[in-house]
């Protein structure tokens, strides 16, 4: 079976365990990825970021680059089962969690394939991804000419706007 490419969304914002810190989750969830044949090609650096709504302190974000044979539901079942023995527990949507690992993209493009019909809660490339530095940042230090969003933009193309916002142009419209 062939294998694809995924870039893969890691964030913490509370230790667990043996894992007392936030980085150190991170570290713990790539260790275990690796165990279950996932092991990370590349690791972007580990950024710190805001949490978003009311989920506490600040979390630590990164990214990784895998390969897999799976298609993307399959994988994305692997990866809850990982959060769930990472102690992950399922809650309030913004609340603290001890990790949190999300399908940003994937060398396949689109999920679901054209016509996009909304099968379930999956969609690649991850909704959120253009908008939120704490996962754009990382997964365009690593896949730079993947291309996401509509219009189509690389990743790079995408954190460099989000980077650098162009102004609104503030002249009157001519009819």
């Amino acid at each position: 079976m062939e294998k694809t490419s995924y870039l893969i969304g890691l964030g913490s914002n509370r230790g667990h365990g043996r894992h007392a810190r936030p980085a150190a989750m991170i570290a713990a969830a790539l260790a275990a990825l690796a165990r279950q044949g996932l092991a990370p090609r590349a690791v972007s650096r580990f950024v710190t970021s805001r949490a978003l709504g009311p989920g506490g302190r600040g979390f630590v974000n990164a990214a990784a680059l895998i390969e897999s044979a799976d298609p993307p539901p399959a994988l994305l079942a692997r990866l809850k089962r990982l959060e769930a023995q990472l102690g992950r527990r399922r809650g309030r949507r913004w609340g603290m969690r001890p990790i949190d690992l999300d399908i940003l993209a994937w060398s396949g493009g689109r999920w679901p394939p054209p016509p996009r019909a909304r099968t379930g809660r999956l969609l690649i490339p991850h909704p959120g991804l253009a908008s939120r530095g704490f996962a754009l940042a990382p997964a365009a230090s690593l896949a730079p000419g993947w291309r996401i969003g509509h219009p189509q933009r690389t990743l790079a193309q995408a954190e460099a706007r989000r980077r650098h916002p162009r102004p609104v142009d503030r002249k009157p419209l001519r009819h």
